[in-house]
């Protein structure tokens, strides 16, 4: 049993949270808190894409901006856990796999906000990974939201609630759903399932 012990501190070292939700859901906000507030030690992965930072990002704390080929280049060599273009803007987004090992380096979780589509990705590659879908109470809500942000063209905003309604179909591939009405009580919930898991895996 002891000879085990050092691989199985390893795997369990390897830890993942990764959480989704369509535009609307209260995302920002949400990781901001829960990287202040959470009971385990959340590392957020840091981001890749091929657009133009905007003037109040910082490159490597917001994104890692790279060219388009570099990232192509960097996708041929699997150094990317998971991509995708987003909203057909023509821009490429992904999570390297550089940024999971800085999360484990320092001892945290690699905290993955992604959408629905890499976060497939991460569970294949993961399964034991922690998966959190965010979601508003309704579609009507998330509309309401998306239009009070003002910041999208309408054509842009009709696109994001399509995806929005597609990316509400695929929710039961998480093991948790959680309802984003109230901040606080949002806040709370994920909380208590990452205490539940970390207290699991330490238990095991």
């Amino acid at each position: 049993m002891m000879q085990n012990s050092p691989v199985n501190q390893q795997e369990g070292a390897r830890r993942v949270v990764v959480l989704s939700g369509p535009s609307g859901s209260g995302k920002t906000t949400l990781v901001r808190r829960l990287l202040q507030e959470a009971p385990v030690r959340l590392v957020k992965a840091v981001s890749a894409t091929t657009r133009q930072p905007r003037p109040t990002e910082k490159p490597g704390d917001d994104y890692y901006f790279l060219t388009d080929a570099e990232f192509r280049r960097r996708l041929r060599d699997g150094e990317f856990v998971e991509h995708a273009e987003v909203f057909g803007s023509g821009f490429l987004y992904g999570t390297l796999r550089s940024e999971l090992e800085r999360a484990w380096k320092d001892a945290g979780w690699a905290f993955l906000e992604i959408d629905v589509q890499g976060a497939l990705k991460v569970m294949q590659q993961y399964p034991e990974a922690v998966t959190i879908f965010l979601r508003a109470s309704s579609p009507q809500e998330f509309e309401r939201r998306l239009r009070k942000r003002g910041t999208e063209a309408e054509g842009l905003l009709q696109k994001r609630l399509a995806a929005a309604a597609e990316e509400l179909k695929l929710a039961d591939r998480y093991q948790h759903v959680v309802v984003n009405d109230e901040l606080e009580q949002a806040v709370r919930e994920i909380c208590a399932i990452l205490k539940a898991e970390e207290y699991r895996r330490n238990a095991g």
